[in-house]
């Protein structure tokens, strides 16, 4: 693929500065490094920033099938949040307190590391910190929004509001709660420009250059084998095409679509300013912004998985859940309704069996991984790349205590459960949707599948 073809992955590569997205030489026969990374995402990417910050010295060669940030780094929905995949009260059961609570902070904080570090680098990502508004437009959800904020005052660490009515002005809104550990980002300028800003730096990135295989101290390509002292594994949704990490994650599609740029008018009259991000408490998730040039990028869930945890192009787009998303908008901003759709697109994220993001480390091996991000990998692949530039060396840091690190995550199991769990519960999300509209109560359905989905 040449840069114009990868210019069409999505609204934000399309957008991106002329010259931008010109693949970079593949690998150019065997070599050698000090670290290889296998994934031009961000998770490779900060990995590779932070040990070039610790270590100036180190030979580190990123490989990359596509072109840095062609997966989910580059397609997402560009909200720089404060959010795990597990829950607080999740992540109490499993860690302890003391635990939750480090894990709490680490995020909270990574969000205005993201800003720091990308400034620090000399990246123009569009990072405006505004937080997130989730819109309550039922009973039931402002009950919901109501216990967020307790829960999180109760934790002490989250600085979530609750809004009244007349703060908010979607469509039947009755409320929402406000984060503010959120900034409004362009996911396509932070990927490309980070790794622009490793290549400064002194690593090297061999773009359109797929990895067949790792071993302890190997990587084999279609281009030639590096030969490594140690190893990262930073492939997210993409670790379902290896033979070797196959049933440790899940390739699961969101998709988006993006809006003509609407007037300043418009923006004020919905209450959205530069920086925020927007969703609401239904079980099927949404999640939206203004983007810096005045557009809604809005996404959400509602694609199904695929069988053997296949991804191809043609899963990247399906009219149905666009279709569903562009109804989903309007419902929100009535006076979006008439707003041209310009770009649709999608991609699969990583979803690990328990919900658990890990970064993780094995000495023995000297092989290094990190992901199962669920969406919320914009922020949290920064942690992971701190988390992991500290393993990598040796360190013994606040970061390599957290309770993410080296947690093992059950493999999901084989076909045809699989397939038949991971449907089951995307449909499960829409019958707990239309269930609370039915009954007004907080559905059964989720009360079910609550403990499958980290809460």
């Amino acid at each position: 693929m040449d840069a114009a073809g990868y210019a069409g992955l999505s609204y934000w590569h399309a957008s991106l500065p002329a010259g931008g997205l010109a693949p970079r030489p593949p690998l150019s026969g065997d070599t050698d490094a000090d670290v290889a990374i296998v994934g031009g995402g961000l998770t490779g990417l900060w990995t590779a920033w932070y040990l070039l910050q610790r270590e100036p010295r180190l030979k580190i060669v990123v490989l990359e099938k596509e072109i840095a940030g062609f997966g989910a780094s580059g397609r997402n929905g560009g909200w720089c949040s404060a959010l795990f995949p597990r829950s607080t009260v999740s992540l109490e059961r499993a860690h302890g307190r003391a635990g939750a609570l480090a894990m709490r902070r680490a995020m909270v904080d990574t969000v205005d590391e993201v800003g720091r570090a990308a400034s620090a680098a000399g990246i123009d990502a569009d990072y405006v910190k505004g937080g997130t508004v989730a819109y309550a437009r039922s009973a039931v959800q402002l009950a919901a929004a109501r216990a967020e904020v307790d829960e999180a005052r109760g934790f002490g660490v989250d600085e979530l509001e609750l809004w009244p009515a007349d703060r908010v002005r979607a469509a039947g809104a009755l409320g929402a709660s406000f984060d503010p550990a959120c900034a409004r980002v362009h996911p396509a300028k932070l990927v490309r420009g980070l790794a622009a800003a490793v290549e400064r730096a002194g690593a090297t990135i061999a773009e359109q250059t797929a990895v067949i295989r790792w071993a302890p101290g190997r990587v084999t390509t279609n281009r030639g084998t590096v030969s490594a002292d140690r190893i990262v594994i930073a492939t997210e949704g993409y670790g379902a095409t290896f033979r070797a990490t196959h049933r440790r994650i899940l390739p699961l599609y969101s998709l988006m679509i993006a809006t003509e740029p609407l007037p300043e008018s418009f923006w004020d009259g919905i209450g959205i300013a530069h920086g925020q991000t927007f969703t609401d408490f239904r079980h099927l998730l949404i999640y939206g912004q203004r983007t810096a040039d005045n557009r809604f990028a809005f996404g959400g869930r509602g694609a199904r998985y695929h069988w053997g945890s296949a991804i191809r192009a043609g899963y990247d787009r399906d009219p149905r859940v666009f279709e569903h998303l562009r109804r989903g908008l309007a419902e929100l901003f009535p006076d979006a309704a008439d707003a041209a759709i310009t770009h649709s697109w999608g991609g699969p994220l990583g979803v690990p069996r328990d919900w658990h993001a890990s970064a993780s480390y094995d000495p023995a091996t000297r092989i290094a991984t990190a992901g199962g991000y669920v969406g919320d990998g914009l922020s949290t692949t920064n942690l992971a790349g701190r988390t992991l530039a500290d393993l990598l060396i040796g360190a013994d840091t606040e970061l390599t205590r957290l309770p993410w690190v080296n947690h093992s995550s059950p493999d999901w199991e084989p076909e045809p459960l699989r397939f038949i769990g991971s449907n089951a519960g995307m449909l499960a999300m829409s019958v707990a949707d239309a269930e609370e509209r039915v009954t007004h109560r907080p559905s059964l359905a989720a009360r079910v599948m609550g403990p499958l989905v980290g809460h």
